[in-house]
Order: C-alpha cells, then sequence, then structure tokens
C-alpha cells in the first residue's frame, strides 16, 4: 500500500516498524494534493489547519492523531470530512500489537476494519476524547510518579525499577516520560484535565517545573 506518513522521522520510523516494509511509504511535514492523492491510507501526525483543508471530501482513510484533539472537534473545524479515524501519534504508542482507534461514527467501523486488515494490525475501539485510553492511563502513572519524588517517597531510578518489576511495563514511568517527552505528557495532563476536572490529572508541581 502507499502510505502516506505526515510527521518527521521519529514517527516514519515508527510507522515502519508498526507497519513494516511491504509497504510504500512518503513521509512529509506538508501535504500537498499530489500526496494525498498518491496515498492510499494516511497518517497525520501533525494535524495542521491547512492539512484539514486539504482532507475535504477525501473518502480514503484518514488516520488523525487525536490524542489533544477529539475527532469531534476536527469535524467542526471542517465538517467536510469523511473516513477519518483517531489515534495516538506520541512517541512509543503507535508502535504497539494493537492500534488504538476513536471513531466519528459507528458506520465508520467497517472501513476502519478493511483498512487494519490491508494493514495487517490488530485494533481497539475507544471513546473520542482527548488522551484516549492507554496515554492518558500512562501519563497520569508518570504524573502520580512525580508526586511520589516531590514527597521523598522514592527516588526516580527506583520507582522505575519497582514499575518494571513489579507490573512488567516495558518502561518506567520517568523513562517512558522521556521517550514520550514531558512537553507532551504536560500538554496531555493539561488537556485531559481540562477535559474531565477529574483531580487524578491535576499536573504535579515537580512535573510543571520540570517542563
Amino acid at each position: 500500500m502507499n502510505i502516506l506518513v505526515i510527521g518527521h522521522e521519529l514517527q516514519a520510523a515508527e510507522c515502519r516498524q508498526k507497519l513494516g516494509d511491504v509497504h510504500h511509504y512518503e513521509i512529509t511535514a506538508q501535504p500537498t494534493s499530489d500526496s494525498i492523492n498518491r496515498a492510499e491510507v494516511i497518517f497525520d501526525f501533525l494535524v495542521e489547519e491547512e492539512s484539514l483543508k486539504r482532507y475535504a471530501n477525501v473518502k480514503k482513510p484518514i488516520f488523525l492523531n487525536s490524542v489533544f484533539t477529539a475527532l469531534a472537534s476536527f469535524k467542526k473545524k471542517n465538517p467536510d470530512l469523511r473516513t477519518v479515524f483517531g489515534f495516538c501519534g506520541l512517541p512509543t504508542f503507535f508502535n504497539r500489537e494493537v492500534l488504538e482507534v476513536s471513531l466519528l461514527s459507528v458506520d465508520h467501523r467497517t472501513d476502519l476494519e478493511k483498512t487494519c486488515q490491508l494493514l495487517a494490525t490488530d485494533f481497539a475501539v475507544v471513546d473520542d476524547r482527548v488522551g484516549l485510553v492507554t496515554p492518558r492511563i500512562i501519563c497520569m502513572i508518570i504524573n502520580e510518579a512525580y508526586y511520589t519524588v516531590q514527597e521523598g517517597t522514592a527516588a526516580r531510578e527506583d520507582i522505575d525499577l519497582a514499575m518494571k518489576l513489579g507490573t512488567n511495563y516495558p518502561f518506567g514511568p520517568f523513562e517512558w516520560c522521556k521517550k514520550i517527552g514531558i512537553e507532551n505528557v504536560y500538554q496531555l495532563l493539561d488537556t485531559v484535565y481540562h477535559d474531565t476536572h477529574d483531580e487524578r490529572y491535576k499536573i504535579c508541581a515537580l512535573l510543571k517545573r520540570s517542563v
């Protein structure tokens, strides 16, 4: 398949790791009408205003990074969006066994199933909410880890080791924070907190200072 990846080399590398070398990848930070026309599937990690305009009435599958902005909000900006799905484009969340996806409508599930079959990936549909599911859980754990350090309960290295040994996570919370990018963790927590007003997502002062 011809896959258009709108992002940078880090995102391109994750796509190749996740989807394999059987596809042809075109990588760009600024898609054109021609590159969109050439693509069979689009993964947009950046989702800028100009890109949304170019997607008007495009019927091919388009995956939009909806970790900070829900699909419904993208639809409000461009009512002519057609077959679009939400996904998490933050580092470490794309290259997983199961692709976490949100939908604008249950009617799009059949299109999603066909697309994921062609991409040879399993998928899980989650609610169209900022933060999706896995990213908000991981960032909440990172936030709690910062609270633990702030309170003097344990050192960062000890927390990382305990989480990997105790939960079999691939990374400890501070390791994961570094891979995701602390600015991304901060933005996700801030976005989810304003969406839910849940105290679990209120950003730790130490994390704020670290940003």
